[in-house]
């Protein structure tokens, strides 16, 4: 059966961030995960998730400016220290929060850039992941890759699920996974039936996210079929987590009908 956590840079945002993991728990949530931890002493967050009885899964590596408008580095020449800096910070919080995957986003690149430049942006994407995945792994942690559309954040360097996979490939490292965001590859590519029955069983992918399209409502709402996506996600035996990355067109609480309808119908067929 999926295994569902709560995203909370997007749900419960009617709480205070540090209030936000009592009221998942209270939802039934198991598991949490968010963009960044680092305003927040780690000391802290791990309180809150052993109160509330959750599981840490997921967050992001330090993506350099976000307030500037930055969306990560690692494709970024000339970045190279910085992002070591932040790998190890994230790996810091990993190790105290017992999270076992790390996304570290890409970076932003100039619509015009030329094909020369974009095989360097690739050369760097790849040389940095390869350090950090190498990094992680002493740790026992998995490094994480999102193809993101180019809707919601023009310029990402990785868009397509292909791309994303033939970036792991070529790395490498077996904690170097794909981070498969259904929202974002319904926008760019569609045929998500296929997509899942691909590339799940490869074992590159490392973490599921949903959200409803177009509106990144609650993932009932829109063009997916989610009760079909996850049962063929529940087919396919993915044993990993399935983040709820989305705003809620409500309260969060609310909202989460379809989750609770979706666990009645699991229980009631078991």
């Amino acid at each position: 059966m999926p295994r569902f956590a709560a995203n909370l840079s997007m749900m419960y945002t009617e709480h205070d961030f540090l209030d936000r993991f009592a009221a998942a728990s209270a939802d039934g949530f198991e598991a949490v995960e968010y963009l960044f931890p680092y305003a927040y002493d780690a000391t802290e967050l791990r309180r809150r998730l052993d109160d509330h009885g959750l599981r840490q899964v997921l967050f992001n590596a330090p993506p350099g400016a976000w307030e500037s408008g930055e969306r990560g580095m690692a494709a970024l020449p000339g970045r190279e220290a910085e992002l070591r800096s932040g790998i190890d910070r994230a790996l810091e919080y990993a190790a105290a929060l017992g999270s076992p995957r790390v996304h570290v986003m890409a970076g932003l690149v100039r619509p015009d850039a030329t094909p020369v430049e974009r095989a360097e942006h690739r050369d760097t994407y790849l040389a940095n992941l390869a350090r950090a995945a190498e990094r992680a792994a002493a740790a026992g942690v998995d490094i994480l890759i999102e193809p993101i559309n180019g809707r919601d954040m023009p310029g990402y360097f990785l868009t397509t699920q292909a791309e994303a996979h033939a970036v792991v490939r070529d790395v490498g490292a077996s904690n170097l996974k794909v981070q498969l965001d259904l929202y974002h590859c319904q926008i760019v590519e569609g045929d998500i039936t296929a997509t899942l029955r691909r590339d799940v069983p490869t074992g590159r992918v490392g973490h599921l996210q949903i959200a409803g399209v177009p509106d990144r409502h609650e993932p009932d709402l829109g063009e997916l079929d989610i009760r079909h996506l996850f049962d063929v996600i529940d087919e396919l035996g993915f044993d990993g987590w399935i983040g709820c990355e989305y705003i809620p067109r409500a309260g969060t609480s609310e909202g989460l009908r379809w989750l609770d309808d979706y666990r009645s119908d699991r229980r009631n067929n078991a």
